[in-house]
């Protein structure tokens, strides 16, 4: 799962603690239009946003049409981080993510990653690596090693969980990715 990107395979510890910890409640595809809002929002590091109108426009319509998926973090009845993204048979593509207290993305990207391992995704593409996705394991691969992981990848056949079943991501993450 995910050769191209081994996310997470080495999650720092006070990660771990803070996903267990379960100090949001995770949903998904409850508030797709907000997360996108989340995203698009302005903030002091970032004034401006390629997340425009149409682009809203068009990921609203791809999520009608069951190809965009949201992860959310909500404490107390707010959303108050979370990402969206777009899933092409096996291949799920990350658009963007937000962060409102502290962590709330990390929780959302880890929650996605063990959605999408449980769902059979063949690849997690990541659009521009940034030292925060380093962070969790993201690597770059070359463009020829890419093309060939996504003309296989969207191909697959794969399923958006919106639900763990009460499993620990953290643990399904750790399993994916464990390497000899």
């Amino acid at each position: 799962m995910m050769e191209a990107m081994r996310i997470l395979k080495q999650s720092g510890v006070r990660l771990r603690r803070t996903v267990r910890h379960n100090p949001f409640e995770i949903r998904c595809d409850t508030a797709f239009a907000a997360v996108l809002e989340g995203c698009a929002a302005p903030t002091p590091e970032r004034p401006d946003t390629w997340i425009n109108e149409e682009i809203v426009r068009l990921n609203l319509t791809l999520f009608e049409m069951g190809f965009a998926h949201s992860v959310e973090c909500w404490r107390e009845g707010r959303l108050v981080g979370g990402l969206y993204g777009i899933a092409i048979g096996g291949a799920f593509f990350g658009e963007s993510m937000f962060s409102r207290e502290r962590d709330a993305s990390k929780v959302a990207l880890v929650h996605l990653v063990a959605r999408l391992i449980q769902g059979r995704f063949r690849l997690l593409d990541c659009q521009f690596m940034t030292e925060h996705l380093r962070s969790f394991g993201a690597i770059e691969i070359p463009r020829d090693d890419f093309r060939a992981l996504l003309a296989e990848a969207v191909e697959g056949t794969a399923t958006f969980q919106r639900d763990l079943g009460g499993a620990d991501p953290c643990i399904i993450v750790q399993a994916s990715t464990r390497t000899s």
